[in-house]
């Protein structure tokens, strides 16, 4: 069949009616989203002839991913979260505004409220045995000027690749700080350095990576987020 059977007005009838298109009250934008959502998979399925049986290990796999909380995870791994940087900046770009750093995936083991410092922290607790790391820097505007109390939060794995919270064998906050920049726009840390890490082998967003022929490891990496009063970071 062809997405024409899509198009015929009995399913578009089903299609409007499931949106709640012609029903008073709501989100008027929501059920566009909804609508444009739904029409968009019927498609798929006409284009590509899925089958009941593959419907239905599609919705029991959101089941699996849900009970996993691995939702973020996905989406992260196919890209998505990375395409909303792009279009952000695609976006500044368009609106010739000055957006310094390029943005970059966040991933989904980021945790507010960090422990802050003024100027230098250390990161880790002690107990786990890594090698040393320091890391210093300076925030700057697009001008080049130092900013003073710019906000640097700063988190990321251990030894074995796992985060605090996320990891019950870690004290609360372990690897996560928040550092206030003096007026030269300085910061630094002490930690340990931090090992690359993969999806879970037995959890969902594995299995569709290896669906698709994909890895799921991460090469180590460092978390940064930086905001300041008065300035767009």
């Amino acid at each position: 069949m062809s997405n024409v059977f899509v198009q015929q007005p009995a399913i578009q009838k089903l299609l409007r009616d499931s949106a709640g298109l012609d029903v008073a009250g709501g989100d008027e934008r929501f059920k566009a989203i909804i609508h444009r959502l739904l029409e968009n998979i019927c498609t798929l399925i006409d284009d590509y002839n899925v089958t009941e049986e593959e419907f239905w290990h599609a919705v029991n796999y959101l089941h699996e991913l849900g009970g996993r909380q691995e939702a973020a995870l996905l989406a992260a791994g196919l890209g998505l979260e990375h395409f909303l940087d792009l279009r952000q900046d695609a976006i500044d770009a368009a609106a010739h505004r000055e957006t310094g750093t390029p943005r970059t995936i966040e991933g989904p083991l980021y945790v507010a409220n960090a422990p802050l410092a003024e100027g230098y922290a250390r990161m880790d607790d002690g107990a786990d045995a890594g090698e040393v790391m320091w890391l210093h820097g300076e925030v700057k505007d697009t001008e080049g000027r130092p900013v003073a109390n710019a906000i640097v939060d700063i988190w990321h794995a251990n030894t074995l690749g796992n985060y605090s919270f996320f990891d019950p064998g870690q004290s609360e906050y372990n690897l996560r700080r928040r550092i206030r920049t003096g007026a030269d726009g300085r910061y630094s840390v002490r930690s340990i350095m931090p090992s690359g890490y993969g999806c879970p082998p037995d959890g969902p967003t594995q299995k569709l990576l290896d669906r698709l022929g994909r890895h799921g490891n991460r090469p180590a990496h460092i978390h940064f987020f930086v905001s300041a009063p008065g300035h767009n970071i």
